[in-house]
């Protein structure tokens, strides 16, 4: 496979991603109509577009195997928790500001404490009980800490009630005429899965559960095309995991995100951006490693990886910091935000790229990672 064949693959993939999450953001809409703003974004927005991103490390560690499997799958949720991060938020705050009358937007303090304060305490366990040998229950131990963050977030919603809507949405749908059967092949899963009948909880899971599996398929295509990538540049797999596999694989947070910001939804569009990498760091790394590690034992990984994870976890800590501190001190969001935290992300792509190919400036930047990760352990 050429590299030009790669790259287009990437690109048909990303499109099913984004179709099949037409259907996927319908959906999640009705099964979350009646949680109040926030909790709806950080839960079921969050755990939905967030499906790539766990088909792609379940691929990368049970086709791939091992320590390459591991360091493509962490590679993924990383690099896919630092663009939600900094981009998703960012591209909100264009899509409200641009052509609009609102120059900024406003964001729940309680809300980036709580999730800010959850992606934290995970992103720390990743560097102080990650080691070179990783066994069941250090995949165990995330799903636990995410289950501890969907409970707080359900005891949450149910003592403060229901703000939206309680009853079922019985409604006909005007549907399309075209054939269902042909809108399969179109990707519209909304009009495949529901037609012209009105939403219920069961179609509304089929049109979840259907938008899921298009999103595997397209998931497949993109490891196999990444890994085919570095082959051809000569890369470990991980670097493009980082990049490519990892934006890919945010596009379903991106669009989530960007339509909540549109209907005037700013704590979901960014609770769901935080919430994804919750879920990301927790379950989507934590459950392909838990059965992975069963099925097969512990994953050990070899020098040159453990470096790479070693510089990549302390990365993601550090920007996630900046990056809370950036929303709490700010009582609004406005273009200069969205621009540093582009900004931000540019730093962190510049100095992958650099350390891919061992350019003196990412060379430094990695001796002092390393130092620091001497100094606290």
């Amino acid at each position: 496979m050429s590299m030009i064949t790669s790259i287009l693959i990437i690109i048909f993939a990303s499109l099913i991603i984004i179709k099949a999450c037409d259907g996927f953001e319908t959906a999640a809409d009705y099964l979350g109509r009646n949680m109040s703003e926030g909790i709806k974004g950080a839960t079921i927005n969050a755990i939905g577009s967030s499906m790539p991103e766990l088909w792609v490390t379940f691929i990368y560690l049970f086709f791939y195997q091992n320590t390459t499997g591991f360091s493509g799958g962490l590679g993924t949720t990383a690099g896919s928790a630092i663009f939600n991060a900094m981009i998703i938020p960012a591209l909100v705050i264009f899509a409200v500001v641009w052509k609009s009358k609102n120059t900024s937007i406003r964001l729940s303090k309680v809300v980036i404490l709580r999730d800010g304060l959850t992606l934290i305490c995970a992103e720390l366990f990743l560097i102080f009980f990650f080691g070179d040998i990783l066994t069941w229950y250090h995949g165990f131990f995330l799903i636990i800490l995410y289950s501890f963050y969907a409970s707080w977030m359900i005891y949450r919603h149910k003592k403060n009630g229901d703000n939206g809507n309680t009853k079922e949405n019985k409604k006909q749908r005007t549907g399309k005429n075209s054939s269902r059967v042909f809108a399969f092949f179109k990707i519209d899963l909304e009009h495949a899965v529901i037609g012209k009948s009105s939403f219920v909880t069961g179609n509304a899971l089929l049109l979840l559960f259907v938008s899921m599996l298009f999103i595997a398929f397209a998931c497949w295509l993109l490891v196999h095309s990444c890994e085919t990538i570095g082959e051809l540049l000569h890369l470990h797999g991980y670097f493009i995991a980082v990049i490519l596999a990892a934006i890919a694989s945010s596009v379903p947070d991106t669009i989530l995100s960007i339509k909540d910001a549109k209907k005037g939804n700013y704590n979901d569009a960014v609770a769901n951006a935080l919430g994804s990498n919750i879920f990301d760091i927790c379950f989507v790394l934590g459950a392909p490693l838990f059965l992975y590690v069963l099925l097969n034992g512990p994953i050990v990984m070899n020098p040159d990886t453990i470096n790479y994870i070693v510089e990549l976890k302390l990365l993601l800590l550090f920007l996630t910091i900046i990056t809370i501190f950036i929303f709490l001190i700010n009582k609004e969001m406005t273009k200069i935000t969205a621009i540093s935290l582009i900004s931000m992300y540019l730093f962190f792509i510049v100095y992958v790229v650099g350390r891919a190919y061992e350019l003196w400036f990412a060379t430094v930047i990695a001796e002092k990672l390393h130092a620091i990760q001497a100094f606290i352990q």
